[in-house]
């Protein structure tokens, strides 16, 4: 992602190459914290909201200032938003070097300390991810390795969370979560920054199984189509919520979805504008296999009248009669709602008896 870093660190050698050498890019921008702080923006959304419910914790859009030409944003930072957008990741991990841990988000702290656990809503399953990776790398899992610097990540299993570590605004790891549906870890894979390339083979080796591991586990949760109930059409941007989760997805172009899961019980919504919501429960099993939960989704009366209308066609009886029904509905609502309001007004204005 980093090619002028790469350079920089080629050029100086495994051997001189410092700490800090090949992290920077030729205009100085850091491409681990390059990506666009959509924490802040939730939570700042979230703060200020009477219904937290209505704050979108998903698919955060790209602030303004981060779009500009102005920005500081690398090309390549660019780039990689760009791919993130066109394909619709699922599973993804960002390996790095110069630490022996593997990291999960949130890597952002809510108040800005240094050092604070902040969870996601789906902590357990980026738990599982990490603890996945770590228990399969062969030097991570070795008791007897050596600390690469002063801290000892096999007292937490050699997983910890990102902000809990050090806070990182702008990860891609936070970014990933936020603005698409994609789950993604950081995985410190080496003490040494830049390994000589002799020693790319015993990295690979070190590495290989517990790559493989990690994405098996793309595999975990549920997946299935969202689809008009009358036409089989696959519903693109359909929203699916899983209950007691605050953190939704969306289904792609073809209105295939993936939900990474744990193992249970999970009642699932499905929302998608002109449609009547549909909900199912899904059970998702201990075995890596996604169990397929498939949705087709009625269009509201409004919906059908709206596309009746725009084709010039007559609208059907049993259409007009739904329409009927919901207006009375809402006149029925909207009356005992102002006899309420006339009640409680005549109540405060009736005098009260002296006893």
């Amino acid at each position: 992602m980093n090619p002028d870093g790469y350079e920089g660190a080629y050029e100086k050698g495994s051997e001189l190459a410092g700490w800090a050498m090949g992290r920077y890019s030729y205009e100085g921008i850091d491409m681990n914290h390059n990506f666009a702080d959509l924490n802040n923006i939730m939570w700042d959304a979230q703060e200020m909201a009477t219904d937290k419910s209505k704050v979108s914790n998903h698919y955060i859009p790209l602030p303004e200032y981060y779009t500009s030409e102005e920005a500081m944003v690398a090309p390549e930072t660019r780039a990689v938003i760009s791919w993130m957008q066109n394909i619709p990741f699922v599973l993804s991990a960002n390996l790095h070097g110069g630490e022996l841990v593997v990291t999960y988000p949130f890597d952002c702290t809510r108040d800005w300390a240094p050092q604070e656990h902040t969870p996601t809503p789906d902590d357990s399953f980026f738990r599982w991810l990490a603890a996945v990776y770590a228990s399969t790398n062969q030097v991570l899992a070795n008791p007897d390795r050596r600390i690469c610097h002063y801290e000892d990540f096999q007292q937490h299993n050699n997983i910890i969370n990102g902000a809990a570590w050090h806070t990182v605004p702008g990860s891609m790891n936070d970014f990933s979560y936020l603005h698409t549906n994609c789950f993604e870890i950081t995985v410190e894979l080496s003490c040494d920054k830049f390994p000589h390339a002799s020693e790319l083979p015993i990295e690979w080796e070190n590495n290989k199984e517990s790559l493989l591991v990690y994405m098996e586990q793309v595999h975990r949760g549920i997946k299935g189509v969202v689809r008009d109930k009358d036409t089989e059409t696959g519903i693109s941007d359909a929203i699916v919520k899983v209950e007691d989760l605050d953190h939704d997805i969306r289904t792609a172009e073809d209105g295939d979805y993936w939900r990474l899961l744990n193992p249970g019980e999970y009642k699932i919504t499905v929302h998608a504008e002109g449609y009547i919501p549909s909900v199912r429960r899904c059970h998702v099993g201990s075995e890596p296999r996604s169990t397929i939960c498939d949705f087709r989704l009625t269009k509201t009366p409004k919906q059908r009248l709206r596309e009746i209308l725009a084709r010039g066609g007559k609208i059907p009886k049993d259409l007009q009669l739904r329409l009927r029904a919901l207006r009375l509905r809402k006149l029925r609502a909207s009356t005992k709602a102002i006899n309420q309001r006339r009640a409680r007004a005549r109540k405060a204005r009736a005098p009260r008896r002296a006893f």
